[in-house]
């Protein structure tokens, strides 16, 4: 749990500009994508990370400009990035200028639960890596090259003139 807005804001920079890189790197293509056609399209995964910035943290109470889940999946790649470039940047921006450090302790209710603040900002840190990690299976079977977000990938192996770890 966070207790501090900056000691979040650090690790959220750090964390919103992976998600950035795996943004960035889908294609208009890619975003129908999925494993069965009973699961989520990349694109549908792309947009749930994007608006659920929004849609957990007003259940705060605070309030900034983000995309609402409620609307449609945009039709392109670069249109999903731009939300979360946006979205990130105004939910950061709102938390400077509507919190402090005690508005971690807090709790608000969270899909029918308690949760202090700090925590809710932990939560949306950990789920926006679980949807990505999910997203970049995604775009492996979509021929896309993943950016190595943690660590190399296969393919950043081979960049470095290197040969991969054995499987």
């Amino acid at each position: 749990m966070f207790t501090t807005i900056d000691s979040f804001v650090m690790l959220w920079e750090v964390e919103a500009k992976n998600t950035q890189q795996i943004l960035d790197t889908c294609t208009d293509a890619s975003l129908q994508q999925s494993v069965t056609s009973d699961h989520r399209t990349l694109g549908r995964l792309a947009w749930h990370v994007v608006t659920s910035v929004h849609e957990m943290l007003t259940r705060t109470g605070l309030q900034f400009a983000g995309a609402d889940p409620d609307s449609p999946i945009p039709a392109t790649a670069q249109e999903i990035s731009a939300a979360w470039t946006k979205t990130s940047e105004a939910m950061v921006q709102a938390l400077r200028d509507q919190w402090k450090d005690s508005t971690l302790q807090e709790e608000s209710d969270m899909y029918g639960d308690q949760w202090p603040n700090g925590l809710t900002l932990q939560i949306l840190i950990h789920h926006m890596i679980h949807h990505r990690g999910q997203m970049t299976v995604l775009m492996r079977q979509a021929g896309l090259k993943v950016p190595g977000v943690y660590g190399p990938t296969l393919e950043d192996w081979a960049s470095f003139g290197m040969e991969a770890p054995t499987l």
